[in-house]
């Protein structure tokens, strides 16, 4: 019984602290992380790591947030 406790508490713990675009949206630039000053830009969310979050694991939702992960890069100039 203690096994069992203790892999799902590894499993539930591993799942918490990951979010899909923080594992798979490669590096998060100061961009990212940095909120908006009034009068700029707002940023863009990642429409697939979000949708994919909400599927698959919703507290990911909450690490992706927190870590501006879910945001798109910040864009080129032409």
């Amino acid at each position: 019984m203690k096994k069992l406790l203790h892999f799902t508490l590894i499993v539930l713990l591993s799942a918490s602290v990951t979010g899909c675009a923080t594992v798979f949206g490669g590096p998060v630039s100061e961009y990212q992380r940095t909120k908006p000053q009034p009068g700029e830009p707002q940023r863009e969310v990642r429409v697939g790591a979000l949708i994919a979050d909400i599927l698959l694991f919703m507290p990911g939702l909450i690490v992706d947030f927190a870590t501006g992960a879910i945001y798109k890069p910040q864009p080129t100039a032409n």
